[in-house]
C-alpha cells in the first residue's frame, strides 16, 4: 500500500514539475509570438506581453469596458498609458485572475473596473467550475496557451491590431428607447454571492499593493438602471471605493443615442467612446497621480499606435 502511495505521489510530483516547466515555456512563447493567441485567452496573453512596468491604468470588466474607454485617446490627450483588459461576458473569476496576471509584470497606479459584471450570475455550478478552471489556467498557463506550439511554425503571427485592447467600431445602430432610463427608485439589485467573494479578493489585492480601485458604469440603457446604480453605490460606500456612473451624465457627455451606439444602446461605438474617454481623461488626470509619458523613452510604440489610431478614426469619421 505504501509503495502504491509513494508511486502515486512521485507521479504527481513529476506531473506538476512537467506542467510547471511547460507553463514557463508557454509564457515565454506568448511574449515572443505576441498576437497569436485567439479566443478568451487573447487578453491574458496580450497583457502578459506588454513591456514591463509601462502601464499606469488597467481597465477591467466585460464588453462595456473595452467599448467605452479608448487607451489611444487617453494617450493622445493626456499621455496616460492605459490598457483595456475586458472580455465579452467577462466573469468575475476571470477579472480576478486577469488582474493577478497583469500585476506579475505591471505596477499600475489605478485599476478601473466597469461595474456591469457585478451582476453576472451564471449559476452556482458554473461559478464553481469557473473558479476551479480559472485557478488552474492561472497556475499552469500551458492549459490556457495549449495551442501556442502551433505558432512556432507559423511566421504569419503578428502584433494584435487592437489599440491596447480597444478596437475601432464605427457601425451605428441607434437606440430608440427612453433616454431617461435612470428613473428614481430605492430598489437595490442583488449582487451575487460569488461576485462579492471575488470583488473582496480584488479589493484586497489592490489594497495590498497600494493601488487605487475605482468603479465606473459606462453609458448603456440596455444594461443599466437605477436599481443597479443603487446597488453599486451602496457597495462602493461600504468598501470605501470611488464610483462614477456615467449613465447620469449622458447629456453632459453629449451622447447621441442615434449615432453613438453600434447595437441599439447596448454598447458605445467609437464615437461614443471618444466622448466618454474625453470626460474620463480629464477626470482621471484631476483625481489621480498619473504621469504624462508622451515623448518619453520606452514609449515609442504608443506614439506610433496613437498616430495609426488617429488616422483610422479620422477615416471612419469622414465616412
Amino acid at each position: 500500500m505504501r509503495k502504491i502511495l509513494k508511486r502515486g505521489l512521485l507521479f504527481l510530483l513529476i506531473l506538476i514539475l512537467l506542467l510547471a516547466g511547460c507553463s514557463a515555456w508557454a509564457k515565454k512563447a506568448v511574449v515572443s509570438k505576441r498576437g497569436s493567441i485567439k479566443g478568451r485567452s487573447r487578453v491574458f496573453a496580450d497583457i502578459a506581453a506588454e513591456k514591463e512596468n509601462t502601464l499606469d491604468v488597467l481597465v477591467m470588466g466585460d464588453s462595456e469596458s473595452f467599448t467605452s474607454i479608448s487607451p489611444m485617446q487617453l494617450w493622445r490627450q493626456h499621455g496616460i498609458a492605459a490598457y483595456d483588459c475586458g472580455q465579452s461576458g467577462q466573469k468575475i473569476q476571470e477579472t480576478y485572475y486577469m488582474l493577478k496576471t497583469a500585476l506579475k509584470t505591471q505596477e499600475p497606479r489605478l485599476v478601473l473596473l466597469e461595474a456591469n459584471l457585478m451582476f453576472r450570475n451564471p449559476g452556482r455550478l458554473e461559478n464553481l467550475q469557473s473558479a476551479i478552471s480559472e485557478a488552474m489556467l492561472y497556475h499552469f498557463p500551458i492549459f490556457r496557451y495549449h495551442n501556442i506550439w502551433k505558432t512556432m511554425f507559423d511566421s504569419s503571427a503578428t502584433l494584435p491590431d487592437e489599440y491596447k485592447g480597444f478596437t475601432i467600431r464605427n457601425s451605428v445602430k441607434s437606440y430608440d428607447g427612453d433616454e431617461n432610463y435612470m428613473k428614481e427608485t430605492s430598489e437595490l439589485k442583488k449582487i451575487p454571492e460569488f461576485v462579492d467573494i471575488y470583488l473582496k479578493k480584488i479589493i484586497e489585492i489592490c489594497q495590498g499593493k497600494d493601488i487605487p480601485l475605482m468603479l465606473y458604469s459606462a453609458p448603456s440603457p440596455v444594461n443599466y438602471n437605477t436599481a443597479k446604480h443603487n446597488a453599486i453605490q451602496d457597495y462602493a460606500d461600504k468598501h470605501n471605493l470611488p464610483y462614477l456612473d456615467l449613465n447620469y451624465k449622458t447629456k453632459e457627455l453629449k451622447i447621441n443615442w442615434k449615432e453613438d451606439s453600434y447595437d441599439k444602446g447596448d454598447h458605445l461605438n467609437v464615437f461614443g467612446a471618444e466622448k466618454v474617454t474625453a470626460y474620463m481623461g480629464e477626470y482621471l488626470a484631476e483625481k489621480y497621480d498619473l504621469p504624462d509619458h508622451r515623448g518619453e523613452a520606452g514609449y515609442e510604440e504608443w506614439d506610433r499606435l496613437a498616430e495609426m489610431y488617429r488616422q483610422e478614426f479620422l477615416a471612419v469619421k469622414g465616412k
